[in-house]
């Protein structure tokens, strides 16, 4: 058999899958939609992370069902879930576990690891930004390399590991700035905004009552990891490719751009890249097609690029955000 007609048999073994797939993220939908309200895009973009294999940071103020929605994705997701609950007094070892001194009935002494919560293969990290940096970055070995070192002993996580770390707007106090590092380990940030009318009059119906609506389990853990594999397994046209690379290098400074150059002082890595074509992967999978388009790269600038740039401070002077330089960047796109 040739090299062209392997290729063609795989492709229709993978958009055999991805028709068997689709009938399960239907309902991971339908599930999710029993109890998060009139937060689509936001739902779209925790489960295109998740499908990518990643982690995601949601922003947003108190009270907009973030810790609810990863509580939820938990359940519907069939995923072992852990959460903590990030302070400012909070220690490394809170999260990722520490040795005890234990004594057998012969008296002889050693030393037992205790795990901690970051041991789920769905970590929910609940204001993120409320401890110290050094807290923080506790999480930065575990997200990339999923092992965790304690006293010099490594510790593999469960597979899948996922991160859904919830974030205060940096304005408000008593916040801390995530590290740049530990940023760009976030495959996504989703803003949460304030609900629209109608979905505040369901909130307020559905939430208030004796009755209120709980998911269930729709896949596993196993199955999440084969529509994961799917994902990397979906063919992506060049015109994507080409738009990914165009978006991302156009967003750092000094390859010609005018608006990067005038107002970002430093941009994404190859990082983004990669993000960006899982990403695009996920969305079109979660959207029901089997290839991603340049209108999926379009929607996920923001939030795969937002996070990995930072304005310079004549920027930020003039009242720039790094969104609107991002709106610019893809309306530029060929």
């Amino acid at each position: 058999m040739s090299v062209h007609q392997t290729s063609k048999a795989d492709e229709k073994k993978v958009i055999a899958q991805a028709e068997a797939a689709l009938d399960d993220i239907s309902q991971i939908k339908s599930e999710i939609g029993k109890v998060i309200f009139g937060q689509e895009q936001v739902v779209e973009s925790a489960i295109t992370a998740i499908l990518s294999g990643g982690h995601a940071l949601l922003v947003g103020v108190p009270g907009l069902a973030k810790t609810k929605l990863v509580d939820t994705l938990g359940t519907v997701l069939g995923l072992s879930a852990g959460r903590v609950q990030f302070t400012p007094d909070l220690m490394p070892a809170d999260i990722l576990g520490s040795e005890v001194l234990e004594e057998d009935a012969k008296g002889k002494r050693a030393f037992r690891f205790v795990k901690g919560p970051i041991f789920a293969q769905l970590l929910m990290a609940d204001e993120i930004n409320r401890a110290s940096p050094r807290t923080q970055s506790a999480l930065l070995q575990s997200m990339q390399e999923y092992h965790v070192t304690v006293a010099g002993h490594h510790y593999d996580l469960p597979a899948p590991f996922h991160v859904l770390a919830t974030q205060n707007p940096l304005e408000q106090e008593g916040t801390y700035p995530l590290p740049e590092a530990q940023l760009d380990r976030f495959l996504l940030q989703v803003d949460i905004h304030y609900p629209e009318m109608e979905a505040e009059r369901q909130i307020l119906l559905e939430t208030t009552g004796t009755n209120e609506q709980s998911a269930s389990a729709v896949i596993n853990a196993e199955k999440l990891q084969a529509l994961q594999q799917l994902v990397r397994q979906m063919p992506v046209p060049e015109s994507v490719v080409d738009t990914i690379l165009q978006l991302v290098r156009s967003a750092r400074p000094g390859h010609g751009y005018e608006t990067t150059d005038k107002h970002i002082s430093w941009g994404p890595g190859p990082r983004a890249s990669q993000s960006l074509m899982l990403c695009a992967r996920a969305r079109a999978l979660y959207d029901g097609r089997f290839a991603p388009s340049i209108d999926d790269v379009a929607a996920l600038a923001e939030p795969v690029l937002q996070h990995r740039m930072a304005l310079t401070f004549a920027a930020r002077a003039e009242g720039m955000t790094v969104q609107s330089v991002i709106k610019d960047l893809v309306s530029a796109l060929d």
